[in-house]
């Protein structure tokens, strides 16, 4: 699409019979949020337990993929190849930490008041994460800590998880929750929970 850009890494999303999907925001779920952005791969640093939560996604065998807001990009606070080696330092600590990577990593890189249809909680980078993993997403949880991610999963039929961490204990005192969002201190918590109920 070119609404959004993707990074994809290629030969980590084998055909599996029944493929199998978590789909995870990035700043505030799996690396300490900013007000300022994350600018820089000095900047970006994983909440503790993140990267070992994706870690037991993958080996009890879910695709993992991102879906990012990166208004930093049209701000001109930073270029692509800067949110490139970013996206290769989280690839790389996870490899370091779990032995494994994202399959899938989509992002939006316009800002607030570009009309785009990939900027959450428009439903573009999901639909777009759904086309590549071929998988449907009704019931697929996607964890974040905004209204716009749990908007976005809204929108598509997946399963809205809030985690409060980044601004998530903010997001969790807001009425405008979807009734079927689920609550999680971190993504720690989110990903034993889903697997305890998935087993």
């Amino acid at each position: 699409m070119d609404s959004s850009a993707t990074f994809y890494v290629k030969g980590l999303m084998p055909p599996l019979p029944e493929p199998k999907l978590v789909i995870l925001d990035r700043d505030g779920v799996i690396n300490y949020d900013s007000s300022d952005y994350i600018k820089t791969p000095d900047e970006w640093k994983p909440i503790p337990g993140s990267l070992e939560a994706i870690g037991r996604l993958k080996r009890a065998g879910y695709r993992v993929a991102i879906a990012t807001n990166q208004s930093g990009l049209a701000r001109g606070y930073f270029d692509q190849y800067t949110l490139a080696n970013i996206h290769q330092k989280l690839q790389q600590m996870l490899m370091d930490c779990s032995d494994t990577q994202i399959d899938l990593i989509a992002w939006c890189p316009h800002g607030p008041d570009d009309g785009c249809s990939c900027r959450k909680p428009a439903p573009g980078l999901l639909n777009q994460i759904a086309e590549e993993c071929k998988v449907n997403l009704k019931g697929v949880w996607f964890i974040g800590d905004s209204l716009k991610d749990l908007q976005a999963a809204a929108a598509v039929g997946a399963r809205p998880v809030l985690v409060k961490t980044g601004k998530g204990l903010d997001t969790a005192r807001l009425s405008e929750l979807p009734n079927e969002a689920l609550v999680y201190a971190d993504l720690a918590e989110a990903a034993n929970a889903f697997l305890k109920g998935n087993s």
